[in-house]
């Protein structure tokens, strides 16, 4: 009866790691370029190696769904979106990089481009910074121009433009803060001119509401179940007891 506990014990806790994910991946369904979580779990011994016929599952990793999410057009100069695959590059206060998808760029009081969160944006060749009173523009290939107001249109001016990279999903792992960054171990990502953005325009997050609470649902009737289950041993156990003062 004991190892039925220990099913009861490793299904609920399994159910409650995903309800969590479940509900972080609802949380942030208005999240510009949010990557739904996904939970992976694997089967462990308890006590090692101990005692082979009890085993508990536990959640071994978070990982991502890579989808992308739907384009939406603002019309705003500093909005960008990625075409396909790829990552905008963004300074992280301790000096490293990480990556985003998240295009809702701004400029700090002095000019230097940034996230909506202040992370500084990165350049190909270091920060862009771009002058107040200024016309953005966004290439394709992600190119920072500007035209001074009131000047000619064919009059522009180059200020740099975005790191884009395209690390393999795989090497991908998300932090606390979640950004982006290549597991420890990697090679170093380089620019890649492939990386396609469109300015004036966004990427909304990839989880899908309907099936986000169709899993909430699911997921509620899978911890009735293991209460039930809870109960059963409890019964049995009153009953074993029952027997064997009997005897």
């Amino acid at each position: 009866m004991d190892r039925l506990i220990y099913t009861v014990a490793s299904g609920t806790k399994h159910i409650l790691d995903q309800q969590a994910t479940t509900s972080h991946n609802l949380a942030n369904l208005n999240t510009t370029g949010f990557r739904a979580q996904i939970d992976a779990f694997k089967a462990v011994q308890i006590g090692g190696d101990g005692i082979p016929t009890r085993a508990m599952v536990v959640n071994d990793t978070v990982g991502a769904d890579f989808s992308e999410g739907t384009l939406q057009a603002t019309g705003r100069d500093l909005d960008v979106a990625i075409k396909g695959k790829g990552w905008l590059v963004v300074q992280t206060p301790d000096g490293s990089e990480a990556y985003t998808r998240n295009g809702a760029l701004q400029t700090s009081p002095n000019g230097v481009l940034q996230t909506s969160s202040g992370l500084t944006v990165q350049g190909e060749g270091g920060p862009i910074t771009i002058p107040p009173d200024a016309l953005v523009t966004v290439g394709a290939d992600g190119t920072i121009a500007t035209m001074p107001s009131g000047t000619p249109p064919a009059i522009s001016t180059v200020l740099g433009r975005l790191k884009l990279v395209n690390p393999s999903e795989k090497d991908l792992v998300r932090g606390e803060d979640g950004l982006f960054r290549t597991a420890p171990g990697t090679a170093p990502v380089q620019s890649d001119p492939s990386v396609v953005v469109a300015g004036g325009m966004l990427e909304g997050s990839n989880v899908n509401p309907i099936d986000a609470m169709v899993d909430m649902i699911r997921l509620a009737r899978s911890f009735d179940t293991q209460m039930n289950l809870l109960k059963n041993v409890e019964n049995n156990e009153q009953k074993a007891s029952q027997i064997y003062a009997l005897g």
